[in-house]
């Protein structure tokens, strides 16, 4: 017989055995009145740093919930692989999209890139923190990915230097195929161009610097979908 879907919420909980009580006015809020759960139903809770709790509810006030944690887990549903993800930014829905399957994908830190061809600079924190969020609730990770602020392709490039291996995803890259297979658990960072795509004085500065140009296939792919596709292949190559 198959368990039964609990709900997942993160926050920064103090997960050991016993009571707690949670405070934070949007999870209650959830739990109350959205979900209306009830006294001795089970959730999940998370602390964002690779823990989660089975929890039961013991107690349903105005602000706050009250549980007793049953069950703390470690490192649940992680991929091997940490994933930094080096994505341009992109026209802002399609951003969105990019960072809501990445964390879904099992994306471990996003970094926003400025490149030579990018159109928006800006990015808007609060809905991409809100976004990441919801999705690690959604796919319940135990892990809440870093979201980083902007850098040039160049300070991006440094900030992966101590990783096991980089992959620059351009169309004239080599195949997917062609890439090393590496020891789990590995650090891997992804590289997503604009819509214009790379220039060549970028491509060129990627070579140099010993990352992997690599194609994801014979069509054009859109940023977003090559965000996506390239997270799941860095969170579980081998």
């Amino acid at each position: 017989m198959s368990t039964m879907k609990l709900h997942h919420f993160i926050d920064n909980f103090d997960l050991r055995l016993g009571q707690l009580v949670i405070a934070n006015g949007e999870i209650v809020h959830q739990i109350k009145d959205v979900l209306k759960l009830k006294k001795d139903e089970r959730i999940m809770l998370g602390d964002g740093n690779g823990r989660k709790a089975e929890a039961e509810i013991v107690g349903l006030g105005k602000y706050e919930v009250e549980v007793f944690v049953i069950k703390v887990l470690e490192g649940e549903n992680e991929p091997n692989n940490q994933v930094s993800l080096y994505c341009a930014i992109l026209k802002r829905e399609n951003l969105e999209l990019a960072v809501q399957k990445a964390v879904e994908a099992g994306v471990y830190k996003i970094v926003p890139i400025l490149t030579e061809r990018t159109i928006k600079v800006k990015i808007n924190r609060p809905r991409l923190k809100k976004i990441i969020k919801e999705a690690v609730e959604q796919s319940e990770r135990s892990v809440m990915p870093l979201l980083r602020e902007p850098l040039d392709l160049e300070e991006a490039i440094n900030d992966c230097a101590s990783n096991n291996l980089n992959i620059f995803f351009d169309p004239g890259g080599k195949s997917v195929s062609a890439l090393p297979r590496m020891k789990k658990p590995s650090n891997v960072g992804i590289f997503i161009g604009p819509e214009g795509g790379w220039s060549e004085k970028e491509l060129a500065l990627a070579k140099d610097k010993g990352l992997k140009i690599v194609s994801l296939g014979k069509t054009i792919l859109r940023g977003e979908t090559a965000a996506i596709i390239g997270a799941y292949l860095g969170a579980y190559l081998n």
